[in-house]
């Protein structure tokens, strides 16, 4: 139900993705009346009465809307109904209702949203966090390091993903208090062989692929998030320009549209669609709000690929591996904001 499309691009994602996937069931979940006109043989309607919608505050969809379709998916991940939840509705009602459903993994104190961006080398960069802890302590940086690491290890392969800590400088005598005492607890489980940690990277190795991984606060991932979409939008917005000046521009822009075509691809958003809300007991996976039938298809892919690997099992493994360092975190006090629109 969520989304700024809704069930008009949503369902029809639903059903393409079947189509794809042979041995794949959805459970979709919604208003009745919304549902209605979706048949598959693979598709199970579950109806709820009410929809956090984009605009309502944390509370009212945690507290009040104890029916809506958000959280009555979540509940078929606690109940085993369903192996991973997929939403595009509003990310701090779903953060918020998501932990407070299947709650935190232990040694973990707060789950972190993490996501791909393209990089230089053809393939994509990790990052987390990208929204959902604007302060965050170097205990938190660390945990967030460790699901990374298990969650690349499923979307690449790697078993021993590269790690970086994302700084104002490669020295490792820069930053802030917190981001030094970071990665002093980072290069402790790499020498333990916890953690595949490289040290500091800067804001243009993510898009440079210097490491599979970059770890960072919300605040400063989210800007990264969205400066990675503003690109894209700018070469977008540069073609259809082009094209539409004198006959000048057009015949340079017609000779340079086969690789000006391929950039904006690589650097379309769409098909890194499909956040992990890693730390939870449970695969939850947030699709872009303005996400179109692609984007939401690739979320959906998204979630089938970490469910088909056994990510959460994965998740676990590596915590428990790295339990000796993963201290209680001194959180800061919880500020009551939710986490940045994804």
């Amino acid at each position: 139900m969520g989304g700024d499309h809704g069930p008009r691009v949503t369902l029809a994602a639903c059903r393409r993705f079947l189509d794809e996937h042979a041995d794949a069931r959805l459970l979709l979940v919604g208003l009745p009346e919304a549902l209605q006109g979706f048949a598959h043989e693979r598709a199970t309607l579950v109806h709820a009465s009410e929809v956090v919608t984009m605009e309502d505050p944390v509370e009212i969809a945690l507290r009040r809307k104890k029916d809506s379709s958000m959280r009555v998916a979540i509940q078929q991940v606690k109940d085993g109904s369903a192996a991973a939840a997929v939403s595009a509705g509003n990310t701090g009602a779903l953060m918020a209702i998501a932990r407070y459903v299947l709650k935190t993994l232990d040694g973990i104190d707060r789950p972190a949203i993490a996501s791909q961006l393209p990089n230089a080398t053809g393939g994509s960069t990790t990052v987390l966090d990208l929204g959902a802890n604007v302060d965050c302590t170097e205990h938190h940086l660390l945990q967030f390091a460790v699901m990374g690491s298990a969650l690349d290890s499923v979307l690449k392969g790697k078993e021993q993903p590269t790690v970086g800590l994302l700084n104002i400088g490669a020295e490792a005598i820069k930053g802030s208090e917190v981001i030094k005492k970071a990665g002093d607890l980072l290069r402790t489980a790499a020498n333990s062989g916890n953690l595949n940690f490289v040290g500091n990277v800067e804001g243009n190795d993510i898009f440079k692929g210097t490491t599979d991984i970059v770890v960072c606060d919300g605040f400063v991932g989210n800007v990264a998030l969205k400066t990675s979409e503003g690109l894209a939008y700018m070469v977008s917005t540069f073609l259809k320009q082009e094209f539409s000046r004198n006959i000048f521009t057009k015949i340079s822009a017609i000779v340079a549209y086969p690789v000006l075509s391929a950039f904006k691809k690589r650097l379309d958003h769409r098909r890194y669609n499909g956040a992990a809300l890693l730390g939870l007991r449970g695969l939850v996976f947030k699709s872009h709000g303005s996400a179109d039938e692609v984007a939401f298809g690739q979320a959906l892919n998204r979630a089938y690929d970490a469910a088909r690997n056994n990510l959460l099992d994965r998740v676990r493994r590596r915590i428990a591996s790295a339990a000796p360092f993963l201290l209680p975190a001194s959180a800061p006090a919880e500020t009551g904001q939710a986490p940045a629109p994804f």
